[in-house]
């Protein structure tokens, strides 16, 4: 996780500045997911890192929640030959949801999700689902939400830890459903792709 410490608004775009254990590895130019969000590294100094998001990128996402001193899930891109260890996740955040429920199962946690209705947003039962770039396992699923089951691991290594119910999440769908998706919708309307 990397830790916010700054918040500068310039026009329409906004700068985030981060500390994180990695930041010596950095270059300006790199692309980095926060929270699942993708976003350029644009300036690197000791200790820590900036990025902007443009009006495009807030509008989509929960960016413009965060706050000074908030943490936030962090993955670097993939070298070309390593292992994916989840689904495929490109840090291109589709919407946003809410969590609506925290069930503590004594070992696990059962989080459940509502988002906006749209037939590109699909989710299946033991499909995949990308929460804040945290790639996860739907467990129950239906057109307006879905629900995941957390396992410690995840719990303490990420800031799914320190959600509450209400709490905005970024949502990346899974890119193979969001293609099959809009493939169904297209036939059924009788347009071609586009």
């Amino acid at each position: 996780m990397g830790r916010l410490e700054q918040v500068v608004q310039e026009g329409t775009n906004v700068h985030f500045t981060f500390s994180a254990p990695f930041v010596e590895e950095l270059h300006v130019d790199q692309s980095l997911a926060h929270d699942g969000v993708c976003l350029t590294v644009v300036e690197v100094n000791s200790g820590t890192y900036t990025v902007t998001a443009i009006d495009e990128t807030l509008q989509r996402t929960n960016l413009q929640s965060w706050a000074v001193g908030g943490k936030v899930n962090l993955e670097r891109c993939t070298r070309v030959g390593d292992r994916l260890d989840g689904h495929i996740v490109q840090g291109h955040v589709d919407t946003t949801a809410v969590l609506e429920s925290i069930l503590d199962l004594k070992g696990s946690w059962k989080l459940a999700f509502r988002h906006q209705r749209s037939p590109e947003f699909m989710t299946v039962p033991k499909g995949s689902i990308t929460i804040n770039g945290i790639s996860l396992t739907v467990v129950d699923s239906s057109s307006e939400g879905f629900s995941v089951a957390i396992i410690p691991y995840t719990w303490e290594h990420t800031n799914l830890g320190v959600l509450h119910v209400g709490s905005t999440v970024n949502i990346e769908f899974d890119v193979v459903g969001k293609y099959v998706a809009r493939m169904w919708s297209h036939a059924q309307s009788g347009e071609g792709m586009s």
